[in-house]
This record gives C-alpha cells, sequence and structure tokens, in this order.
C-alpha cells in the first residue's frame, strides 16, 4: 500500500474516531441524567400507596416489604446503597408478577432493577461520590464491598447489557414475526415492545441490530421515537412508560463489551504505532492552549510529548478561590498523565525548560537534549514588575498552586496574628490587605478577601472583628475592569464598594517593601500586598533569538508559526497574534483553546499531506468577571448583563469549562455549601505563612 493510501487510510479513520468521539461525549453527558430520571421514576412508582404488593404478597412478607417500599425508593432517588437496594426491589417485583395478576410494568421493572444490580447508579448519585473514600476507609467489609461492585461492573455489567438487547431483541422479532408461534412460556416472558408500531422489515432490522449490538444507542432512539409518538397519538399500540426509560438507558449506555459498537469502536481508536522516524512534536506547557494542541493529535501518526514542570494541568480562572480559602487545590487542578492515559501514542514529560538548540532542533529539560521535527511553545506567562523585580518577595502574584497557597497562609496568617497582638496600630496593619491592579484577577482578589473578613470569619475570633479588615483595590488606570465596557466597569467598582473594599483609580504604584506601600507618594501600611497588576511572558522569544514585544511576547505569522522558523509555534501567552480583526488576541483562555486547537489542525494537515486551514482568527466568546455574592459582570458585546444574573452564568460557565466530573461536583459542593452556611472550608496554614507575618510586623524583608 503506498503512503498516500496510508494517510487516507489514517485520515478517514481519525474522522470516524473523531465522530464516535463527539457522539460518545454527548452520550456520557445525557447519561447522568437519563439514570437520574430513571431512578426517580422507578422510586415514584415503588412509593405509590399499593402500587407494587397484593394482598396475598403482604401476607407473604409482611412489615419487611412495607420497610422496603417505604425506605427503597428514598435510597434509591438519592443514589445511595443502590445495588441491594435494587436487588429487594427486584425479588419484590418477581413475586408481584408471580403471585398476583401479571401487569406489563412488571417485566421492565425488573429489567431496569436488575440493570441498577449489575452496573450500580450513575454518577448522580451518592453511591458514586463515596464510592473512593468508601474503598480506602476502615469500616467493615468495605473493601470486600468494593471489590465485589467491581467485579459486579466488569464482569457482569457487560453480560448483563447482552442479555436486555437479546430480551429486546427476541420480543421485538417474535412480535414482528407471529407471536402465536412462541410457546406460551416464551410469550409470557417477552415484554410488551413497539414492534407493532413498525413495518415488519424495520422490526426484524431493529431487532437484529440489537441482537448483535449494532448502532444501539440509534436503534434504542428510534424505538423510543416510535414507542412514544404512538402514545401522544393515543393508539392502542402504546408501551407501558417504562419501555422507553429502559431504552434510554440502554440508548446512553451503549451496548457493552459484547458488541459490534464495541469492536469498531476499539478499531477505530486502535492507535498506529508510529514508525520510529515518525515526526516528532514537542508540546512545552500544559495549560490550555498545550492541552488543547495534545488533544488535537492524540491520534495522529507521530510521536507526541507533551512537556511541563509540573504534573497537573491546572484552572486559573479559579485560582483565586483556592487564594482566598473557598477551594482547595485539587478542586482546581488535574493529573495531566490521567487526562491522556487512553492514548499510548502522546508521552508526558515533567520538567523544566531551560533552553533550546535550534539549529539542531533540539531543547534542554532538565539538562537533558529533547529533539524535535515540530515544536509548539505554550509555556505562558509569569508576574510583571514593570522592572521592580524587588517586589516580588513583598507582593506576590497568583499565577500557580504554589502562590495560591502562599496567599492563602499570608492572608489567614494575618488574622491569627491580630488575634495575637494587643496593639491597635500592629493589628491595624496587620488587616490592611492592598491589591495591586484591578483587572478580573485583582477584582476577584479584592471582593473575596472582603466576604472571607465579613461573612467567613466573624465568629472565629475574640480580640477583634474581622469585618475591620481593610481592603484597598488600587489602579492605575481610570476604572477597575478595564477590559470590559464603562457601564460594567462602574457597576464592579459600586459593587466592590458595597463590600467595603477602598477603589482608588489613577493611583500609581512607587514602592512595595515588607512594610507597605507607597501609593502617589503616601504611605500604606500593610503586612499583605498582591501583585495582579501585570504579566509577563515566559522566556521563549530569547530562547528563539527573537525580538519579543513590551510584554515579552513573540510575534507570530497568521499561521500561528514563528518568523523564519515554519516548524516552531508559539500560542497562548507566550504569542502576540494579531487574530482579533488586526488586534491582539487576549491572554484569556477561550484564546489559548482556540490556538491550540488551530495549531494542531496546522500540524495535522502537514502530517496528512493535505491543505493547510485559514489563518487563524480569534472567535471572542465574551468576558465574566466575579465581584463577591450575586454580583458579576458579562460582557458578550451588544448583550451585557450585571448582577446576580451574571454571577450564576459566571458560575455555569466554569464549573463547565472544568476538565473533569469530580472537579465538578466537588467546587458545585463547595459553593452551594459556602452560599448557604456562609462558611469557607479550606483555612488552612501551610509554609511560612506565619513567619511572612511576622516580618512584616517586624519591618524585615521576608525570604
Amino acid at each position: 500500500m503506498s503512503s498516500g493510501d496510508s494517510h487516507l487510510r489514517d485520515e478517514r479513520r481519525a474522522q470516524l474516531a473523531a465522530l464516535l468521539d463527539a457522539s460518545g461525549t454527548v452520550l456520557r453527558l445525557a447519561a447522568p441524567l437519563v439514570d437520574l430520571l430513571v431512578r426517580l421514576s422507578l422510586a415514584k412508582a415503588f412509593f405509590a400507596p399499593g402500587m407494587l404488593p397484593s394482598s396475598h404478597l403482604f401476607a407473604q412478607t409482611g412489615w419487611p416489604t412495607i420497610i422496603v417500599q417505604v425506605a427503597g425508593p428514598v435510597l434509591l432517588a438519592a443514589g445511595l446503597w443502590v445495588r441491594p437496594v435494587a436487588l429487594l426491589m427486584l425479588v419484590l417485583t418477581l413475586l408481584a408478577q408471580t403471585s398476583g395478576p401479571p401487569q406489563d410494568e412488571h417485566p421492565f421493572w425488573a429489567a431496569l432493577f436488575g440493570w441498577y444490580v449489575a452496573q450500580g447508579a450513575g454518577p448522580l448519585s451518592l453511591d458514586h461520590l463515596l464510592a473512593k473514600g468508601l474503598g480506602f476507609s476502615p469500616l467493615p467489609l468495605a473493601g470486600r464491598a468494593m471489590a465485589a461492585a467491581d467485579w459486579l461492573d466488569r464482569w457482569v455489567g457487560p453480560l448483563y447489557r447482552l442479555a436486555v438487547r437479546l430480551w429486546l431483541a427476541a420480543a421485538l422479532a417474535g412480535d414482528a414475526l407471529a407471536p402465536s408461534m412462541l410457546p406460551a412460556t416464551a410469550s409470557a416472558m417477552l415484554p410488551a415492545t413497539a414492534s407493532a408500531m413498525l413495518p415488519r422489515p424495520w422490526a426484524l432490522l431493529a431487532a437484529a441490530l440489537l441482537g448483535v449490538g449494532l448502532g444501539t444507542p440509534l436503534v434504542a432512539a428510534g424505538l423510543l421515537v416510535a414507542g412514544t409518538s404512538m402514545a401522544m397519538a393515543g393508539t392502542d399500540h402504546a408501551m407501558t412508560v417504562y419501555a422507553p426509560l429502559l431504552l434510554a438507558l440502554l440508548g446512553v449506555s451503549g451496548a457493552g463489551r459484547y458488541s459490534l459498537d464495541s469492536l469498531i469502536a476499539a478499531r477505530m481508536h486502535r492507535p498506529a504505532p508510529p514508525a520510529d522516524d515518525a515526526p516528532h512534536i514537542v508540546i512545552v506547557g500544559a495549560g490550555f492552549g498545550g492541552m488543547a494542541c495534545a488533544a488535537g493529535l492524540r491520534r495522529e501518526r507521530a510521536r507526541v510529548t507533551l512537556v511541563d514542570r509540573y504534573n497537573y494541568h491546572l484552572f486559573q480562572p479559579l485560582l483565586y478561590q483556592v487564594a482566598t480559602a473557598a477551594l482547595s487545590p485539587g478542586d482546581i487542578a488535574i493529573p495531566v498523565r490521567g487526562v491522556f492515559r487512553d492514548h499510548p501514542r502522546l508521552r508526558v514529560l515533567c520538567g523544566q525548560v531551560s533552553g533550546m538548540d535550534i539549529a539542531n532542533r533540539c531543547i534542554t529539560v532538565d539538562g537533558r537534549r529533547l529533539p524535535y521535527d515540530m515544536l509548539v511553545l505554550a509555556t505562558g506567562a509569569s508576574h510583571g514588575y514593570f522592572g521592580h523585580a524587588e517586589w516580588a518577595a513583598a507582593a506576590p502574584g497568583l499565577k500557580s498552586l504554589n502562590d495560591a497557597t502562599s496567599i492563602r497562609s499570608r492572608i489567614l496568617a494575618a488574622f491569627e496574628q491580630a488575634e495575637a497582638t494587643d496593639d491597635p496600630v500592629v493589628r491595624d496593619t496587620l488587616l490592611t490587605f492592598l491589591i495591586c491592579g484591578a483587572g478580573p484577577t485583582g477584582v476577584e482578589l479584592a471582593g473575596a478577601i472582603a466576604e472571607l473578613a465579613r461573612h467567613g470569619m466573624e465568629k472565629d475570633f475574640r480580640n477583634f472583628d474581622p469585618a475591620s479588615a481593610r481592603i484597598l483595590l488600587v489602579q492605575a488606570g481610570p476604572r477597575v475592569l478595564p477590559q470590559f465596557a464603562e457601564r460594567l466597569s462602574a457597576f464592579a467598582r459600586a459593587s466592590l464598594e458595597a463590600l467595603g473594599v477602598e477603589v482608588r483609580v489613577n493611583s500609581r504604584v512607587e514602592m512595595i517593601d515588607a512594610k507597605g506601600v507607597v501609593v502617589n507618594g503616601e504611605r500604606i501600611a500593610a503586612a499583605t500586598v498582591l501583585w495582579a497588576a501585570g504579566v509577563v511572558a515566559s522566556p521563549a522569544a530569547a530562547w528563539l533569538g527573537q525580538e519579543p514585544d513590551n510584554a515579552g511576547r513573540i510575534k507570530v505569522g497568521p499561521d500561528l508559526s514563528v518568523p523564519g522558523l515554519p516548524n516552531v509555534f508559539a500560542i497562548g501567552d507566550t504569542a502576540l497574534a494579531l487574530a482579533w480583526d488586526g488586534q491582539p488576541a487576549p491572554g484569556l483562555a477561550p484564546a489559548a483553546k482556540q490556538a491550540g486547537a488551530y495549531v494542531a489542525s496546522v500540524l495535522r494537515a502537514r502530517l496528512r499531506g493535505s491543505n493547510p486551514p485559514q489563518p487563524f482568527r480569534y472567535r471572542h466568546q465574551g468576558s465574566l468577571a466575579t465581584i463577591g455574592r450575586k454580583s458579576a459582570v458579562a460582557d458578550f458585546g451588544r448583550v451585557k448583563l450585571t448582577g446576580a444574573l451574571a454571577w450564576w452564568l459566571w458560575g455555569a460557565v466554569h464549573i463547565l469549562f472544568l476538565a473533569r466530573r469530580r472537579n465538578q461536583f466537588a467546587v458545585i459542593l463547595g459553593w452551594v455549601w459556602s452560599y448557604f452556611t456562609f462558611d469557607v472550608g479550606v483555612r488552612l496554614i501551610t509554609g511560612d505563612g506565619p513567619s511572612r507575618a511576622g516580618a512584616a510586623l517586624a519591618g524585615e524583608q521576608p525570604e
């Protein structure tokens, strides 16, 4: 086979794999909601008085039946102990079907309860949330229970899906051919299906596809639509409501391991091992841009190496909440290796890049040389102090988890030191928090510290009132949030002042030391000073011998390649890309993700020998910033929102952008708890927070 045919085959397989991925993503997003709907429907049916047991069944079982019928639906709806509860309900359903007059719902009840015995509850359940911790808990038999659940998931679950498919297929085929041809015992075991609503050839085709497990989500969707449409039309062929629920559950969960769907997916996603001489693509930086680029290349016939000095991907927009004790670091960070564990072509390397050799096409990682054929620099940015690097020790910025936990320690240590002192001057200094820069990070930090002082710790101290803390937000320009429309900027300032924040605009920081800040010639004594006024790109421009702009960024071409170096690309905060109607793309997460996905498409085109994509163009999706509880601003161009609506929208957008469901659930639970209780949950002082506060008191320069 020629190389062109091989590339064409790989391209078609990649396209089909991408289609399967997209459909799989939709199904994975829908599966938790369908699972919750099914559990609530079963709970409602079981909880209805007199729904289940006949008098004969009650006489046989007595009070245990009543207890199960009352407590079981509650546990099932909450998703707690779902497997044992479903097993009890399955037994009661079978007893009801055999001891009394048969009902059409009972076979489907039995099938759904059996599903939960074999599969367990989905992500929207207490069982799922508690599973990991339960396996390591000291509770008796907890480890064995988790091992049994894993065994059921691995071996019984796929077999049960196969049994359900064959059961439905037999019902479809039997009704389509002739119910009278089936033995009486077999006919009684098959459910009433939608086959009578379909022409016989279609019913037989659906039965065959279900039996072999080909296109199961589409087949289930077709039968569900047929059944519900006939039910809405009021015909005599309508199925019981639990049949569509079973079809929906099967559709979003898939056919399982023993199916053609599974074989096709495995074939399409099977990585073709790259040859030793396959192009080597190195991506430096596991931020939003680097991760998006790596994701776009994970199935290409190339060797891909993703390098970062940390082993995690950080969701920076919520970093300020770690710094103000609202979230823990694990809520907004995920291991990079965990993201790409199913893609063996992609190698993750944890190390510090210190330089590169352009002539020999290699970079230096922890003193070792790493050769490349194509290089993507997504190295991000660090704090920029406008030529005053000595300010960094007294005014830390917020770019990493280490920064966030250090700032959290400084803030909390200041309150602790204020409780310990009886000197009012020292206490005032300790309780003065000054933030330099009123962009989104500065505004969010100021609002979060104000809420922490006034609502999160109002009853924690005895020697002073935390609400007496003084929070200053200093901005060199004429208004806060200068990236937003003027009306939104004015709203943000008013909201900050309502929280007790002192906003100073047209105020330039002239000096920062351990004792405080000099602003427009005025000395402000502050033990905690935070920097949010500017950033500077990584030294990638110096590595490449390029002339950077004032922010240290590399000016790139229309395809985001570095001028004169067609095999080197720069994205995100590292690059100056005039891709927004001739203006620089902003240093935002969506811009970095779009750039990363675009460079991946450029590299895919090169690897496949196809035409390159059109020049990169940044598509702005809007800007969001939160000030405090039920107060935020959102700018979508013509549509501008403020207040509670913008705040809820800000929360929803940030939840959706988190990479894993675990992080999404953790953040949601943390926010809900804080919203209703005003309690901040991660008030831990780690590292050298107290010593820094003590150094500020003594007028010393912290290390």
